[in-house]
C-alpha cells in the first residue's frame, strides 16, 4: 500500500512507519518545510493553510497524527489556543484536501484522545458515552468533527481514542524514569482516578488493523481492557523499576506547579473500556499493566 502519515517524526509516528515499512508498503510522510519535501514526501502547513494535494492523489490510506504536544508546557491562553487549532485546524485542512482527490484514499484514521470523556470519576466509558466539558474533552470533540469533509466525502473515517501509551521514550517514561528511580515516585492525591493506558505494542496494531480492516470506522477506545488508577500505575512502575512509592503527591501541588494542565492529566478520572475492539476480535500482546510497564523501561 500508499500510506501517507503525519506527525512522522514523533513517538507513534516513527514506531508506525517503520512497522509499515517492514512490511513492504511506501510511506509518505507529511513535512512542514517544502526543503524537506524530497521524495515522497508531501508538504503540508496549517499555519499557511497549504497543502500539495496533488502528491496525495491515489493513496491507499491516511493516518493523521500530528498536533501540538498536550504536556509539554503550561497552559496559557495563548498555549490552549495551539493545542485546539493544530487539531482541528489541521484536521480539516487535510480532510478537505483529501476530500478533494480525484482519487482519495480508502481510510483517513484520524487521531483523538481518551480525553474526549472529561473528568468522569469511576463511570465505565465506552464509545457511546457523551463527551465531557473538561478543556481537552472539548479539544477532542472538535478534532473529530474536523474530519467531517473527508467523511461526506465517502472516506472511511476511524478515531483512535487513544488511552496513555505506555513506552520506552513515551511522555509518561520520560516523566517518571528519574523521580522513581530516586525514591521519591508516587500516587497523585488518593490515587483513585482512572488513568486509561495501552502499551506501544498494541496501539500499532490498533492503527495497522484501522488501515485493514475496510469495515470499521468511528470511534474506538485504544485502551487496555485492564483498567488501572493512578495507585495501581504507580506501583506497577515502582515494581518494575525496584523503588519504593510511598511519597503522595498531593493534588494541590500539581495544580500549583504546572496549573490547568497539571489537574487534567494527573487528577481528571477517565474509566475508558475498549469495547469495540473487543467486539471486533483485536487481541492484546501487553494487557497486563506491570508487564506493559517491565516491558517499556526496558
Amino acid at each position: 500500500m500508499r500510506v501517507a502519515v503525519s506527525g512522522s517524526t514523533g513517538m507513534i509516528g516513527e514506531a508506525l512507519i517503520a512497522e509499515l515499512r517492514r512490511d513492504g508498503h511506501a510511506i509518505h510522510r507529511l513535512v512542514r518545510e517544502r526543503s524537506r519535501a524530497t521524495g515522497d514526501d508531501v508538504y503540508w502547513s496549517v499555519e499557511r493553510h497549504e497543502l500539495d494535494t496533488d502528491r496525495l492523489d491515489g493513496v491507499d490510506a491516511v493516518v493523521h497524527l500530528a498536533a501540538e504536544p498536550i504536556g509539554d508546557k503550561r497552559w496559557s491562553a495563548d498555549q490552549k489556543s495551539r493545542i485546539l487549532e493544530s487539531r482541528s485546524q489541521g484536521t480539516r485542512l487535510l480532510s478537505e484536501g483529501l476530500a478533494s482527490l480525484r482519487n482519495p484514499p480508502a481510510v483517513l484514521v484520524s487521531m483523538s484522545g481518551a480525553d474526549y470523556y472529561g473528568d468522569r470519576g469511576d463511570e465505565i466509558l465506552t464509545e457511546s458515552a457523551a463527551p465531557g466539558t473538561t478543556f481537552l474533552a472539548e479539544v477532542c470533540v472538535a478534532w473529530e468533527e474536523a474530519a467531517e469533509p473527508a467523511r461526506a466525502a465517502g472516506i472511511r473515517v476511524v478515531h483512535p481514542r487513544n488511552g496513555v501509551v505506555i513506552a520506552h521514550t513515551g511522555p509518561l517514561m520520560d516523566k517518571v524514569r528519574l523521580p522513581f528511580r530516586l525514591g521519591v515516585g508516587g500516587r497523585i492525591g488518593d490515587g483513585h482516578q482512572y488513568v486509561p493506558w495501552v502499551a506501544m505494542q498494541d496501539e500499532i496494531r490498533a492503527l495497522r488493523l484501522f488501515i485493514d480492516r475496510d469495515d470499521l470506522e468511528g470511534p474506538f477506545n485504544v485502551v487496555s481492557p485492564q483498567t488501572a488508577t493512578n495507585r495501581e500505575l504507580t506501583k506497577a512502575l515502582g515494581a518494575a523499576m525496584h523503588r519504593p512509592t510511598i511519597m503522595p503527591i498531593p493534588a494541590f501541588a500539581l495544580q500549583v506547579l504546572y496549573g490547568e494542565l497539571g489537574i487534567a492529566l494527573g487528577v481528571h478520572s477517565k474509566r475508558v473500556v475498549p469495547t469495540k475492539l473487543q467486539e471486533v476480535g483485536f487481541t492484546w500482546r501487553h494487557e497486563d499493566l506491570g508487564e506493559a510497564v517491565e516491558v517499556a523501561l526496558n
